[in-house]
């Protein structure tokens, strides 16, 4: 049996013998019924979209890294997912305010296994394009899992999936592909300069190869530096990566992120008569950045860059690109969202409209489209209110797995959705049996109910609020003697280093004759857990509590907090 036939047959015998594992302790299994997530950011309040305005971010929550396509009236986005299963999230419209959630090209674990992947790995930064002289679809990603590196699937027609992972031989991340007028292939991405030639911490190049169409590889020895640590490599410009390639009257333009990915973030441009360069900076760089405002400024967007540009309805150029909400503590709780602005191209370079200007929450919507946000299977932005009672024959795809797919610990029942509890505690770094929702606001309430039964302290259920697996709180049932607790734990991982400190803030003695409410809601970085024995009247255990750890800023790493219903075999969160 050949290599990769035999490591495919082992995964999904080892995810059979792990479901199977879980049903036969699926007894005493949870069931979760009546999620209701609502978004109650003051921002939104404050400013009500008039009839012909859409809001930005257009993705709110850990959509990192967005990179867009366009064929005829369709336009198809694609963001970074890490760890999550499926990989890469996808989302189409036909207007780019309205956009439907189409799940995730990786979805097929036998293909990408993030099952040992630390929060943070897993795939990122991926490019999509449209190659009109084959009529197909390319998606290009950096996969950090699996052995897998850079790879490249393509399709005919995205809504209806993509085909397996082909393996590119090259090195580095960030990815992109271009297709010329002539029908030739070229990928460009980041990398590290040549052995010996690193200046400086964060010094990076983009690098150039052709690309055989016929074969889907890099052709080797074709190679190139096209731009050398950034636009002035005298000033010492640090992480230029995220490179995309287009063409304009005849013109190549190379645009990239620069700075890095936190507060000096930037997008900068730069222009060749010849696909291979010399690649010459614009005078006007960076087109776009939040970096140079008032760190104490109103409705703060921060981190600004890592964009893409597609031409929208009525030929008007725009760009998607990540940026973050702080909250009042100047912590990312909601992670990297994708943002988007209409782009001037009229000159020489592309501007970003109002891009060198504190970013607003607001946007005229291009002429002729009506906002159809949260209506019609159309994804919602500002603020929103998601209820679900797992009644559906589909699962929304908003509901996601970490490090494995949902479909190894979920089970549908009359009255809601089992979860069959992993012998797997949410601090290992393997797939958790957790069902999780980003947060999508920096004010929101999370509620669930809940029915069940622990037999030991071995068992847990309840909500979890995690950033990583050394960064969470976990706030469920479970058992001691004979009688059964309400227990809020945290954990917290020190220098994000060594090993993961576990502390049980609160417990509570319950009852569980009847379900119990659950909640986790938070104002800003103020967090709270709530409970409700008879439906109604919450209360709160522990206190007001800190959402420091649930933001990236301080928990490190690449994604925004996630909310998940969490049923493990494996509970150390013990009551006081």
């Amino acid at each position: 049996m050949k290599n990769k036939q035999f490591i495919m047959w082992c995964t999904t015998l080892l995810l059979a013998f792990t479901a199977v594992n879980a049903q036969k302790k699926a007894k005493n299994a949870p069931i979760f019924s009546n999620v209701v997530y609502e978004g109650m950011d003051q921002v939104y309040k404050d400013n009500p979209l008039k009839e012909n305005e859409f809001y930005t971010p257009i993705l709110q929550g850990f959509y990192p890294d967005p990179a867009i396509t366009r064929k005829g009236d369709d336009y198809y986005m694609v963001c970074s997912s890490f760890a999550v299963f499926p990989g890469v999230p996808i989302f189409h419209s036909k207007d780019l305010v309205n956009w439907t959630d189409l799940g995730g090209v990786l979805n097929n674990v036998d293909e990408f296994n993030p099952h040992d992947t630390g929060i943070s790995a897993g795939v990122y930064a991926p490019g999509i394009t449209y190659n009109p002289h084959n009529d197909t679809f390319y998606m290009i990603v950096t996969a950090f899992s699996g052995g897998l590196g850079n790879i490249i699937v393509k399709t005919k027609d995205p809504k209806q999936g993509w085909g397996s992972p082909i393996k590119l031989d090259f090195g580095g991340i960030d990815p992109s592909i271009f297709f010329d007028d002539d029908g030739k292939g070229y990928v460009v991405h980041n990398d590290a300069p040549d052995k010996g030639k690193e200046l400086y911490s964060g010094h990076r190049v983009i690098k150039m190869w052709d690309y055989d169409v016929e074969n889907d590889k890099v052709i080797p020895g074709t190679d190139k530096i096209i731009v050398d640590g950034g636009v002035d490599l005298s000033k010492k410009p640090i992480w230029i990566e995220a490179p995309h390639l287009y063409k304009k009257d005849g013109s190549y333009y190379l645009m990239c992120a620069e700075g890095g990915t936190g507060g000096w973030h930037s997008e900068v441009i730069f222009k060749s008569d010849s696909p291979k360069g010399p690649f010459i900076p614009a005078p006007s760089n960076p087109i776009l950045t939040q970096r140079y405002f008032a760190k104490d400024r109103e409705n703060k967007v921060d981190w600004a860059g890592h964009a893409d540009l597609v031409k929208g309805p009525n030929d008007q150029y725009y760009g998607v690109f990540l940026a973050v909400r702080p909250n009042e503590e100047d912590r990312v709780n909601t992670g990297r969202e994708t943002f988007i602005l209409p782009v001037d191209w009229s000159g020489e370079f592309p501007v970003f409209e109002n891009g060198l200007i504190p970013l607003e929450p607001k946007l005229e919507m291009p002429k002729g489209v009506d906002n159809k946000t949260g209506q019609d299977g159309f994804f919602p932005n500002g603020n929103f209110t998601f209820k679900d009672d797992f009644s559906a024959d589909k699962l929304d795809y908003r509901w996601i797995g970490l490090r494995g797919p949902r479909e190894a610990f979920i089970e549908k029942a009359k009255n809601g959705l089992k979860i069959l509890p992993f012998e797997t505690n949410i601090k290992e770094v393997k797939p958790t049996s957790t069902l999780f929702h980003r947060q999508m606001h920096r004010s929101f309430s999370f509620t669930t109910t809940l029915e069940y039964k622990p037999k030991s302290e071995k068992d847990l259920a309840g909500v979890v609020a995690l950033q990583n697996e050394g960064s969470n709180y976990v706030f469920g049932v479970t058992k001691k003697d004979k009688d059964y607790y309400l227990v809020l734990a945290k954990n917290t991982w020190p220098r994000r280093q060594g090993e993961i400190i576990s502390e049980t803030l609160a417990s509570v003695k319950v009852d569980i004759k009847e379900p119990i409410k659950l909640q986790i809601k938070a104002n800003g970085d103020k967090y709270e857990f709530k409970y409700s024995s008879n439906g109604t009247d919450f209360e709160n255990l522990g206190g007001i509590i800190s959402g420091a750890i649930l933001s990236t800023d301080v928990a490190g790493g690449f994604t925004g907090a996630m909310l998940g219903l969490y049923a493990t075999s494996a509970n150390d969160a013990l009551p006081k």
